[in-house]
């Protein structure tokens, strides 16, 4: 492989990475339990409705066990009506 081509194959893959992302936000299907010790299928269930988005709390299928937290955030802006 020349440089010239080397250079133009490089180019293009760090355009490719300043593209849109393919993934913005993820949902656990499974996390590991303290209580069950081992990775369990959970529940997500919303806690709170805030100003910079919804606030879930993921909840072992077994146990009822609190295992983790997570803010989805609100891509557009949130108007208040008064």
């Amino acid at each position: 492989m020349d440089l010239k081509s080397f250079t133009q194959a490089s180019r293009a893959f760090t355009d490719q990475a300043k593209g849109p992302k393919m993934f913005k936000e993820f949902d656990a299907t499974e996390l590991y339990c303290p209580r069950c010790k081992r990775a369990v299928p959970v529940r997500k269930r919303l806690l709170l409705i805030l100003p910079e988005g919804d606030k879930y709390e993921y909840i072992c299928s077994f146990c009822a066990e609190s295992i983790g937290m997570k803010i989805d955030r609100h891509e557009r802006p949130i108007t208040l009506i008064a």
